[in-house]
């Protein structure tokens, strides 16, 4: 088989996999085992305790006994069995558990498909920088597709959508063990416990202008698992005990609907280079934190009746809110660190937004849900934006250079 084809089937399991259940959890939680908002917060929150160490820890094991791709397969069916165990569940304690260990092994896969698919590309003479990035779109679309699925085989609100997340993750799993060999390191050098996990890279926040981009970092990531836990909630649960919405689209297929999101997530990757080109680093993620006011905003006004309209335009307002910070703040860190420290720095970069930020953004998130209910919540979230990207315009120096930009790019 084609490696391009090889490798896009990966990435096309390895989001299918997540996109089975993330979206549609809270929703599912919060009506069918009426969970509270805090309780829910609770499970998106495992994606931040998994992503402070987890990854760093398969990285290693990767790097020096277990080839990647071995190591993908393993950590892939572990995953779908703790999904297994957690689908029949109905009490907190036993779900929370199983779904944290599932998230515990299923997050280190993201650094490690990539990893497969940069080590097959490089061996086989392809330019991974041009080549990557349309396999990696796949990687959405498997996303999108298994959303649009779960919606309408109408498993958003029972536990089928962890056995199809966990059948797909079985699947990834085997077939991971046919994808191209990641050599094992031979040399066996030895690091103090701190060069192991990258963590040498936390000296940056010694630099002013670091240690605000990364707190800055972790109060935006604070906003990225919000709406994964509860838009499906919203719109299935709220909505739905409303009379006047229940026949409606939004509430009937709230996946369908929030698809949108990814789509426009899609999309947006492509307007990057012209917004990072015309308006630089600093700009482009004030921009985005602008549209995560936006983004809450319009959920707040909307409604699956006459308002859904409002509810579009959210969904077309995350491809910004998303992708203007992650990827403009990657190219932040790569430009602002030196060589020796830069894939660290890049780990700390994640571990502040998926780890810390997602962590604690997703308990305070069930606190405000507990304490204001729907609609409110949302303009709470929507402040609370506006606040971060006011004090980020003020604190956050940056000097524009066009030309500098144009070359990280390249």
């Amino acid at each position: 088989m084609n490696l391009k084809l090889r490798l896009i089937i990966m990435n096309f399991l390895q989001y299918a996999v997540w996109g089975a259940w993330l979206i549609s959890l809270g929703g599912y939680l919060g009506g069918t085992l009426n969970f509270s908002g805090l309780q829910i917060g609770s499970f998106f929150a495992t994606m931040g305790i998994a992503s402070l160490f987890m990854p760093g820890i398969m990285g290693i094991i990767a790097d020096k006994w277990i080839p990647a791709q071995k190591l993908l397969g393993i950590c892939h069916i572990v995953a779908a069995i703790f999904l297994f165990i957690a689908a029949p569940q109905v009490k907190y304690g036993p779900l929370y558990t199983m779904i944290l260990l599932s998230v515990m092994f299923y997050m280190p896969t993201i650094a490690l498909s990539n990893s497969v698919a940069y080590n097959a590309l490089a061996k086989n003479g392809y330019d991974t920088i041009k080549t990557f990035p349309p396999i990696r779109v796949f990687g959405t679309i498997g996303f999108i597709i298994s959303m649009i699925t779960v919606d309408l085989l109408n498993f958003t609100t029972n536990p089928n959508q962890l056995y199809l997340s966990g059948s797909l993750g079985l699947l990834l799993g085997l077939y991971s063990f046919t994808l191209p060999d990641c050599p094992i390191s031979k040399t066996h050098d030895k690091k103090n416990w701190i060069d192991a996990f990258g963590l040498r890279a936390f000296t940056l926040f010694k630099q002013k202008k670091m240690a605000i981009f990364f707190i800055f970092s972790m109060l935006l990531g604070m906003s990225l698992q919000i709406t994964n836990a509860y838009a499906n909630d919203y719109l299935t649960n709220h909505f739905g005990s409303i009379p006047e919405f229940q026949d409606t689209f939004g509430v009937k297929h709230a996946n369908i609907l929030i698809s949108l999101s990814q789509i426009s997530e899609t999309l947006c990757i492509l307007l990057i280079p012209f917004f990072l080109r015309r308006f630089g680093i600093k700009k482009v993620m004030l921009i985005s934190m602008m549209a995560w006011v936006l983004r809450f905003g319009f959920l707040g006004l909307g409604n699956p009746g006459n308002g859904v309209w409002l509810l579009i335009l959210s969904m077309i307002v995350y491809g910004v809110a998303f992708d203007f910070f992650n990827i403009s703040g990657s190219l932040f860190v790569e430009k602002e660190t030196t060589p020796d420290i830069r894939s660290s720095a890049q780990g700390v970069f994640m571990i502040m937004t998926n780890g810390f930020g997602a962590f604690i953004g997703s308990y305070i998130a069930g606190f405000v849900v507990d304490t204001f209910g729907w609609p409110d919540s949302w303009f709470v979230f929507s402040i609370y934006s506006l606040a971060v990207a006011i004090a980020f315009a003020f604190l956050f120096k940056y000097k524009h250079e066009p030309q500098t930009v144009q070359n990280i790019q390249h």
